[in-house]
């Protein structure tokens, strides 16, 4: 809950930040991501497939509203957060 804070790690709150523009643009998977995908187990692929849908319509639904720019990447990566926490920590999202 709550925002990105300045606590923690920084190069791990830079690469959240630089990895939340990208959800500027629509989702697209290309030959390269598909390839990388292969062998991957298909929960993981789901929630990666739904986290870029989630964050790019947050970041649309923001951009309308007039939200600037930075306030927008830094919400983005706060939920992009949440979808890893989901990936790495798959038994804490179950329990709740």
């Amino acid at each position: 809950m709550g925002s990105i804070t300045k606590a923690g790690n920084g190069h791990a709150r830079q690469v959240l930040i630089e990895s939340a523009w990208h959800y500027r643009h629509a989702p697209h998977l290309g030959p390269t991501l598909r390839k990388r995908r292969e062998g991957q187990p298909a929960a993981v692929i789901a929630i990666a497939d739904k986290a870029a849908q989630r964050l790019h319509r947050k970041f649309g639904r923001l951009d309308a509203r007039g939200k600037p720019r930075p306030k927008i990447v830094v919400a983005v990566a706060r939920e992009l957060v949440g979808f890893l926490w989901a990936v790495l920590y798959p038994a804490s999202v179950q329990a709740s």
